[in-house]
């Protein structure tokens, strides 16, 4: 079946609607562990989870400003890097996060 560039372009929108929240939850889940902005795109990426850059940074930012993350610059390798980690409250949002998440994957699996 040939798919006209309507129904792709429509495809596209709401695949990308679709993953927004679902970057969110692989952001904080990543950030279990420190991790600066170039190092947590390449792990996101070794899973599957496919990343900008002009996506990630802004969502790192809102995040850190939603009190999710915390954040430090340091040198490595003699270049300075934004090190970012869960907060206490990003860890009890990821947990309740990922709480909904499993609940709503169950329900569309049994739909689908």
């Amino acid at each position: 079946m040939r798919v006209s560039a309507d129904e792709e372009l429509l495809f596209e929108s709401l695949r990308l609607e679709l993953r927004r929240g679902s970057l969110i939850l692989a952001v904080l889940a990543s950030l279990r562990t420190e991790q600066y902005g170039y190092s947590l795109r390449v792990a996101l990426n070794q899973v599957g989870v496919e990343m900008e850059e002009s996506t990630l940074y802004p969502l790192l930012r809102r995040l850190e400003s939603q009190g999710l993350l915390d954040s430090e610059w340091r040198e490595e390798e003699r270049r300075k890097k934004r090190f970012y980690r869960l907060s206490p409250r990003g860890e009890a949002m990821l947990a309740r996060l990922a709480a909904e998440w499993r609940g709503l994957s169950a329900s569309l699996e049994k739909m689908l």
